[in-house]
């Protein structure tokens, strides 16, 4: 098929993009921003990712993949035009849906012949109404147009294995029409007929991945629920950490105890210093002011945020009390500065957060992150950034590990202590091995560990 993706150089457009031009259909990206289109067009990805740019130099010297910011030419070559613009949070909490109200204003003008609207953006049950209303302005549901709700669930660091092997691909419409279409889009997932080259050789998993065909109003709750339980399951275990802390349990014993129990599994439960990143939070804000507006008391889904709250207020406490001493005029070495491992994604990253919070006390930070300093510099050009982890510590008082990068487990720790002024450890993602750095004269402190 022909499909445009709007906001196709933002991340979730990027990947829906490269994956529906490798699966085989011609896709029409298209941006506001001219500078990522010209990035994107020479091949080179804004985006950090595993994969991300073999995919697209394939895509774009094959033809399957053009990058534009003519909506109405892409959107008039397209049968199926997706909308992934972001949706941040508002000043209350509330989706800011602006960038979505703007691009269906855009395209009300631009549908010629009929064309499935499928939205990937994350927005508030209710918001579908507005856009059908904007849309029918100068068009007709049902003969222009059909709107199907249709959620990612990729996460970042390994966007594109989510894309080609979903756990499930989530339709939401009230057209027969529109649902039978976009089950043809993705007809070569559902089917296990995807091959992606990254798997070297390796087949992808077996077909028949769950394709389900709920209504508008169902499929976008299956979004916000989703993201909510995984919220809460971070903060439920990193209040458990607490418990440990206190009562001497180590909360990587409990984790895999309790991990082996089927209806619980190990995924989701690593203590650390809480999430971050662009959808959870956001999200538990928008689904908690969905309810209050609504009248409805949402306990639970506060509970979760402040929860996460209190666990990056913690951090700074732990490594004053490891110190012994005020962190005013103290060098701190931060190691990891995107939101999680795997990207270069700096949007709400708990390492900056704690950064800014060190600075405030008077510390002086010297920060390290294997890709995400160039976008560091970029937006925060205050913190001082280090191009090799072993000069980052050269007389800092502390360390820091703030994003679970595999290779900071990787690095020389004999080398490291040698280099510290003083041998300070806060393990803020339990990703260290506390018995050997002790053994080497760290003071080691984590999340819940012994």
């Amino acid at each position: 098929m022909n499909i445009c993706v709007v906001g196709g150089a933002g991340y979730v457009g990027l990947i829906t993009s490269m994956g529906l031009a490798e699966i085989g259909h011609q896709v029409f990206s298209v941006d506001v921003d001219r500078g990522r289109l010209e990035q994107l067009k020479r091949g080179k990805s804004p985006i950090y990712e595993e994969g991300i740019e073999s995919v697209l130099k394939i895509n774009l010297e094959s033809g399957r993949l053009i990058f534009t910011d003519d909506l109405c030419q892409a959107v008039s070559r397209s049968d199926v035009v997706f909308i992934a613009v972001g949706t941040p949070a508002g000043h209350q909490g509330q989706a800011d849906l602006s960038n979505v109200t703007e691009v269906t204003e855009r395209l009300a003008g631009c549908l010629q012949g009929y064309k499935v609207i499928a939205i990937k953006s994350t927005v508030p049950v209710g918001s579908i109404d507005l856009i059908r209303d904007i849309l029918q302005l100068e068009n007709r549901e049902g003969t222009d147009f059909d709107i199907v709700a249709n959620p990612e669930f990729l996460s970042e660091g390994k966007g594109l294995h989510d894309f080609f092997c979903p756990d499930r691909i989530v339709i939401g419409s009230s057209s027969a029409k529109a649902t039978e279409i976009m089950r043809a889009v993705y007809q070569p997932i559902s089917q296990g007929k995807v091959f992606w080259r990254e798997w070297a050789g390796d087949r992808p998993p077996p077909g028949n991945i769950p394709v389900i065909e709920t209504s508008l109003v169902s499929a976008q709750m299956i979004k916000y629920a989703s993201n909510a339980f995984l919220g809460t399951r971070l903060s439920f275990i990193n209040e458990i950490a607490e418990f440990c802390e206190t009562l001497g349990a180590d909360i990587d014993d409990v984790i895999n105890g309790m991990g082996f129990d089927p209806r619980i599994g190990h995924r989701y439960l690593a203590a650390g210093l809480g999430f971050g990143g662009p959808c959870l939070e956001k999200d538990l804000s928008a689904l908690i002011r969905l309810a209050e507006v609504d009248g409805h008391e949402p306990l639970l889904l506060r509970a979760v945020l402040d929860r996460n709250d209190r666990q990056l207020a913690e951090a700074i406490p732990k490594l004053r009390q490891l110190i012994c001493s005020r962190l005013y005029g103290k060098v701190i070495a931060v190691f990891g500065l995107a939101f999680k491992a795997g990207t270069n994604d700096l949007r709400n990253s708990m390492a900056l957060r704690v950064i800014d919070r060190l600075r405030e006390e008077g510390a002086i930070v010297r920060a390290y992150d294997p890709v995400a300093m160039p976008e560091v510099r970029a937006l925060e050009p205050t913190v001082e950034c280090w191009d090799d982890p072993y000069d980052a510590v050269q007389q800092a008082d502390a360390l820091m590990i703030l994003t679970e990068w595999p290779c900071f487990a990787e690095l020389d720790y004999e080398k490291i202590r040698a280099a510290m002024a003083s041998p300070y450890i806060v393990d803020g993602r339990n990703l260290l091995d506390p018995v050997g750095l002790r053994a080497m004269g760290f003071s080691y402190v984590g999340v819940g560990r012994l």
